[in-house]
């Protein structure tokens, strides 16, 4: 990560991790407090396909004084390279500076959608993180939280719903900075010369 982190001060850019992850109908079951012997009954109409797909760019500003989340919910669709790059291209009209971003080596990540990205746009520079190293990447805990804790026994009627509540959620983190900043904490990279915020 040293040269990534050089490539961001010596070019005052902003820091951005992504990633994409899917929410589905059926409700992921956790320990509740309801009393011994009344366990809750958790009915679904979920279908082997239903889901709703979620694209999210956490980023750390120049100063390292804001952090910030954009995201983009999909109802019954897949994030491939085509709809990665779209939903680049809106966050590259949001963040006018040049950013250093960094992803996994997902298939959504490369061809020549991407490709061209790169070449509409010179202020962008991708980088792959390593192979299987999920916990390497902040978004990935964000992630963890939306549905371990936020969404857990969760059990919405159907897209639409579940479409509303995760974009709501995140519509609320977005704007949590303490709980933002959790996300970058728990990852196990040495910050060195990133570490104003944590």
């Amino acid at each position: 990560m040293a040269s990534h982190q050089k490539k961001v001060i010596e070019r005052d850019a902003s820091l951005v991790f992504t990633d994409e992850s899917g929410f589905l109908l059926l409700p992921l079951v956790r320990r509740t407090l309801a009393p011994r012997g009344h366990t809750p009954l958790m009915r679904h109409r979920a279908r082997q396909r239903d889901k709703v797909s979620v694209a999210a760019a956490l980023t750390l500003s120049p100063a390292r004084t804001h952090v910030n989340l954009h995201y983009q919910t999909y109802p019954n669709t897949y994030v491939n390279n085509v709809v990665y790059t779209q939903f680049l291209r809106q966050l590259l009209r949001r963040v006018v500076r040049p950013i250093v971003l960094i992803h996994d080596g997902g298939n959504m990540h490369k061809g020549d959608p991407v490709r061209e990205l790169c070449h509409d746009f010179p202020r962008l520079d991708l980088n792959v993180l390593p192979p299987y190293a999920p916990e390497l990447n902040p978004t990935e805990h964000l992630w963890n939280f939306e549905k371990d804790k936020e969404l857990a026994n969760f059990v919405p009627h159907d897209v639409k719903e579940l479409d509303s509540a995760v974009r709501s959620d995140l519509q609320e983190i977005k704007y949590d900075q303490q709980r933002l900043r959790t996300f970058f904490e728990a990852v196990k990279l040495p910050w060195d010369g990133l570490t104003t915020i944590f």
